[in-house]
Parts: structure tokens; sequence; C-alpha cells
């Protein structure tokens, strides 16, 4: 069995690629590198039914037989990226203030943007709800169009004191992520994924239908193991 589109870069026979991350985010160990830089997220809301349900989640895709393919980040960076900062090995435009030369310390960066995010306008409490579940974690999305528009007007917003529109500004794909592949899954591997999947995104529909987060918050990272929160935006 072939995996179904929307999971088909995750296995093998449809995507020989290396994993794009791979030797500077972590390693084939699973260990992860430094990496640092800075960005927009909402972590989850401690203690919630919601949080409780994705960890959960989590724990059966790593507790899945072959899950030694995929380098787990800890449960206590879980997040949702709202914005997306600057970060060491992407020094190049558009994914850099054009006005801000290009080999300026990320440190320096992440000083610039925290004054820059000084009284900053918040564009209102939003809901997420997940849409699928995939083998390094949850895609989401606002759970009504009014939480898409308001997520859309934080974005449009942030674009300003961060001085660049990515190119999928306006198509970027909000997630959680669990873990990054370090190699693909097997084909013949796809029926049991697939199906652990389903269930789980039937079991978040039903314990979370709504996942509670945090409001955004401008933080630094020095790899994907932990997101230190500087400033709440919301």
């Amino acid at each position: 069995m072939t995996a179904r589109p929307s999971l088909a870069a995750y296995f093998e026979g449809t995507n020989r690629a290396s994993p794009i991350h791979l030797g500077t985010r972590y390693d084939a160990s699973g260990n992860f590198l430094p990496e640092p830089g800075n960005t927009v997220v909402c972590h989850l809301a401690e203690g919630t039914p919601s949080q409780a349900a994705i960890i959960e989640v989590r724990k059966r895709i790593h507790t899945m037989p072959d899950a030694d393919r995929l380098a787990f980040t800890p449960i206590s960076s879980l997040h949702m990226t709202l914005f997306q900062g600057i970060i060491e090995y992407r020094r190049r435009l558009p994914y850099w203030p054009s006005d801000v030369p290009l080999d300026t310390g990320i440190d320096d960066m992440t000083r610039l943007y925290l004054e820059r995010l000084q009284g900053f306008e918040s564009h209102g409490p939003f809901k997420v709800k997940a849409v699928e579940v995939v083998p390094t974690g949850l895609t989401v999305a606002g759970a009504s169009e009014e939480d898409r528009q308001i997520m859309k007007a934080w974005r449009d917003a942030l674009s300003a004191p961060f001085g660049y529109r990515h190119p999928d500004h306006d198509t970027y794909v909000y997630h959680i992520t669990f873990a990054y592949q370090i190699r693909r899954l097997a084909d013949e591997r796809a029926a049991a994924w697939q199906d652990l999947f389903d269930d789980c995104l039937s079991f978040l529909e039903r314990e979370a239908p709504v996942i509670e987060l945090k409001p955004p918050a401008f933080c630094s990272f020095k790899d994907m193991k932990h997101f230190e929160e500087l400033l709440v935006l919301g």
C-alpha cells in the first residue's frame, strides 16, 4: 500500500530526498544541533485537556516500532509557530530584514526585535484545531473562519517589525512539531501508520476539538529543544 498524497513526502518510495534539516538541525542519531534564532510561537496551555490529548498522540507515534526514524523534541517544547523569525542557517532574503546586514549576530537580531516589538498591538485571541496527524506531528488551522482571519491579521502585522514576508506568508501551514525525520518511512509500513493517524485524529476530535494555546510570545532558541519566551504579545 502506498501512502496517501498528503503523507507521500514521509515515505521512501515517494520521497528519496534526504530530510532538509538533517545535519544542521539534528544528526543521524537524533541529537539536536545548535541552530540559534528567534520566532513567535504559542506554547500549549499547560494542564489542559487538549495538552494531555496531544501528549497522548505524541506517545502513540513515539511507540511505533519504526519510530527510531524520527528525532523527537521534548514535550516541554511543543508549540505552534505563528510567525517565523530569523535563524542561523537562513541568512538570505527574504528570510531576513533587508535593512539589517546579513552577518548580524543572532543575539543582536533578537535584541533588535525586542525593541521593535515593544508596544506591539495584540490582534486578539484565537482558537485552533487539528486537521491532520502526520509522522512529525499535527497540522492545525484556525477553528473557525473568524479564527483564521485573526491568525492572518497577526501574521500580516508581525511582518512589519520583522521586516520581511516569507514566500509562503499567505499559505503557511500551521503545525505542532513532535519530531523530525531522520529516515523516510518504509513503504510497507504505510498502512500501519495511516491507521494510527486516522485513530489519532479521531481521538483528538473527541478529546481536544479545540487546542488550547498560550498567547503568542516572541522567543529565542539555541536549538529545537527549548523556546524561551522573552515577550508575550497577546
